[in-house]
């Protein structure tokens, strides 16, 4: 990556490390991806092939408030997401606008246009086919895929059933136990990355 991205990408992370959301306060409880860490492991996610920069398409399956989807927007083709909680997602926009107004004033990279965000189930066959249409690909051709902790298992069985062979499962959250997924191998060498991050391939 080059230093004007690297920028970038830090004043994201920071940006979004600021507004987590713990077990207490008026938002109640939501555990948020430390982006510092996802930046942390930025390099050698690309170094892997694990990220090829305008060529991947990454769909984060529980995605919040939308922060890994920006974060990664600026590395892949396409950054897709999908949330549950209504409410969560509709702080995106507002979010997004702050951010680009503080990227903006110190001269650094806005996100790019690629992002496209859906509000519900993401094991739900019907919200998965509506993709598609918006997105330009179906979830069969995305390449990596994402999710905090939080039904780690369900989304794994969904994808060993309709992901396409190779690709990438990410789960962040984890640490010395790391779960099986039938259908996955876990890439042993690469996890967890940060201490955090568990990586794992279709077979």
């Amino acid at each position: 990556m080059d230093q004007r991205l690297k920028k970038s990408l830090a004043k994201v992370a920071e940006f979004y490390d600021q507004r987590k959301v713990g077990a207490v306060g008026p938002l109640g409880f939501r555990r948020s991806t430390d982006l510092m860490t996802l930046l942390a492991c930025a390099d050698r996610l690309i170094g892997e092939e694990i990220i090829k920069p305008d060529e991947t398409a990454f769909l984060d399956l529980g995605c919040a408030d939308g922060r890994v989807n920006l974060f990664f927007s600026y590395l892949v083709r396409l950054s897709v997401g999908i949330e549950l909680d209504e409410w969560t997602l509709e702080e995106y926009d507002p979010l997004r606008g702050e951010l680009e107004n503080t990227l903006e004033k110190e001269g650094l990279l806005s996100p790019p246009a690629n992002i496209f965000l859906f509000h519900g189930d993401s094991t739900d066959k019907t919200l998965l086919a509506s993709i598609e249409p918006k997105a330009g690909i179906g979830i069969e051709s995305f390449d990596l895929f994402y999710t905090y902790l939080v039904m780690h298992e369900e989304f794994a069985e969904m994808l060993a059933e309709r992901a396409k062979r190779g690709c990438i499962f990410m789960v962040y959250g984890l640490n010395r136990i790391l779960p099986r997924y039938p259908g996955f191998r876990l890439l042993k060498d690469l996890s967890p990355m940060e201490g955090i991050l568990a990586l794992y391939q279709k077979e």
